[in-house]
């Protein structure tokens, strides 16, 4: 029913189409989570229009509900095992998912994407094969739910998906071929763009040989000449590589949506506020001036969703310490540099009614010995964020007992302040005095009241896939 009434609207002509638009990812990887509702107040009063989100959280979707904000559902690849094997679990996916949040006053969910980068080079072929078949069986969901109209199918591409040394000469890689021919195929056939994440920064990071001005959108002095075009930033060069290789598949006029992009502002040489802003505005100005590339030229992406929205103080460091620190919003909504969205403010607003905990901070006593304190930190600092102390890091600066306070003071607020986690054999002391220094700012937490709930009502919408099957097949023997 519910997909008939929408199905309505879009013959009726009530449902507009998707415009160009400037959209932002969504992550939840935090150990101080804002409310949901509070982070959709703050897309709000932003302007912000599209939103990415990396799975069907409940609490998220809930918030979005009635927003007006449009919404991209992520699905881990850790589900692409099941619901490329069981027509079943992607209609419950679905059901549960999209259909459950959608309707009059619910959440304008637009696409689904299947997957993040799970073409990547590093998962050694892990999801390859598991991809169409799940787009499949996703899409008979969809059709079924009445919704295949409304809300199309992607898949975040990671930029290692192309390769070439010159832009027009892009190709996707041969391994990636037949794959990438059957989904570029299901995406034109459904009217769904391809999207890609293209990452700058990670070229510099990863190649100490690679030119910084041409990371950036102010021009450079080691443009890359392609015949008779010049490229001189790495957005354009990558962006149109990828056009080039979906040329070579048939289909070199396929909308393009960056689904991942951005500058990390702290956590690694290079990475910081200064750079973050340069890179976020010059790629936004680029963009909205419809210039396009050299091979598309007054033609830009279709849409760019900038990485990401708020820093994500629990993900993994394993690509680097910067991991944690891509938000153009700190951890509790605050900007970290003016930014013009070209969405109607000219810069970020901040989030409002954020509930802190108490001002007091934890950190070193005067008397402590930091001979004796390297075990604590050590503890701290595995359980808490400590990444702006490292190498290249705003707090990297700030001294032996500093990195210490800093250390406890992270662990402290992530125990809510609980005086018991300030004590570390009496070498931390509480104070009601703001320990920061410079740039170097130590965080008081936020009293989140709810949203811990979401990660295991994930983990129950897994269980009810899974007992749904084990039932099915209890009665099928």
């Amino acid at each position: 029913m519910l997909g008939g009434v929408i199905l309505m609207w879009m013959m009726l002509g009530w449902v507009p189409m998707a415009e160009s638009a400037i959209g932002v990812n969504w992550g939840t990887v935090s150990f101080h989570k804002l409310k949901p509702s509070t982070v959709v107040d703050l897309l709000k009063d932003n302007k912000i229009p599209k939103v990415k989100l990396f799975e069907a959280d409940p609490d998220v979707l809930k918030a979005l509900m009635g927003s007006g904000i449009q919404v991209m559902v992520g699905i881990p690849n850790e589900m692409l095992a099941l619901l490329s094997s069981s027509p079943v679990s992607a209609d419950l996916w679905v059901r549960h998912n999209v259909s459950a949040y959608m309707g009059k006053g619910g959440a304008d969910i637009r696409y689904v994407a299947v997957g993040n980068e799970p073409f990547l080079t590093s998962y050694n072929g892990q999801y390859q094969n598991m991809v169409m078949p799940a787009i499949q069986n996703l899409q008979q969901s969809l059709v079924k739910a009445n919704l295949a109209s409304y809300i199309k199918l992607v898949v975040p591409c990671n930029a290692d998906a192309y390769e070439s040394s010159l832009p027009s000469q892009g190709a996707f890689r041969p391994e990636l071929t037949q794959i990438m021919t059957q989904l570029v195929q299901f995406l034109n056939s459904n009217g769904a763009p391809f999207m890609v994440n293209i990452y700058p920064f990670l070229s510099l990071y990863d190649n100490g040989d690679f030119p910084q001005d041409y990371a950036f959108f102010e021009g450079t002095t080691h443009p890359v000449t392609d015949g008779n075009n010049v490229y001189s930033n790495a957005f354009d060069g990558n962006y149109d590589t990828l056009v080039a290789a979906l040329g070579k598949l048939g289909y070199g006029q396929m909308p393009i949506v960056i689904g991942e992009i951005g500058w990390p502002s702290d956590g690694a040489i290079g990475a910081n506020i200064t750079a973050a802003k340069v890179f976020n505005q010059g790629l936004i100005t680029h963009v909205l001036s419809n210039k396009g590339t050299p091979l598309r030229p007054d033609a830009p992406p279709m849409d760019i969703y900038i990485f990401s929205l708020l820093d994500e103080g629990a993900k993994s460091t394993l690509p680097g310490s910067f991991e944690r620190h891509w938000g153009i919003f700190s951890f509790d909504g605050q900007a970290k540099y003016p930014l013009n969205l070209g969405l109607g403010n000219k810069e970020l607003k901040n989030a409002k009614n954020v509930e802190y905990l108490p001002s007091r901070w934890c950190v070193a006593s005067p008397s402590t010995d930091s001979q004796n304190v390297a075990n604590h930190m050590r503890i701290a600092c595995s359980v808490a964020d400590c990444t702006t102390l490292n190498y290249g890091g705003s707090c990297n600066g700030i001294g032996e007992k500093g990195n210490i306070s800093y250390a406890f003071n992270s662990y402290y607020q992530l125990q809510m302040q609980d005086s018991r986690s300030c004590n570390f054999d009496g070498l931390g002391m509480i104070t009601f005095r703001d320990p920061s220094v410079g740039d170097c700012r130590f965080l008081v937490g936020v009293t989140d009241k709810g949203s811990d709930s979401s990660g295991s009502q994930i983990l129950c919408q897994w269980w009810v896939i899974a007992a749904f099957l084990i039932i099915q097949m209890i009665f099928s023997l």
